[in-house]
């Protein structure tokens, strides 16, 4: 069994928290860029664990990745 297959039996997945330090992506959007990028799960498998649609984890990897891009802007200060 690998481990994509050990974590989907377990239902859990240990992640660090470091990975939210960064106040410009959301939480999903890091939490998702982890698991695809670092635990190589599916998108499918990450709406498993999570109990969301594979379209929002589409949806979500795909911005965090144009925001690392800085093709969008995430400034969510109010201006003055």
């Amino acid at each position: 069994m690998d481990r994509t297959e050990e974590i989907m039996e377990q239902g859990t997945v240990k992640v660090p928290s470091f990975i939210f330090r960064d106040r410009s992506v959301a939480v999903l959007e890091a939490l998702v860029e982890y698991l695809v990028d670092v635990k190589k799960l599916s998108y499918h498998e990450i709406a498993v664990l999570l109990s969301r649609d594979d379209r929002t984890i589409w949806t979500s990897y795909r911005r965090v990745k144009l925001k690392r891009k800085g093709l969008i802007k995430n400034d969510t200060r109010k201006e003055q």
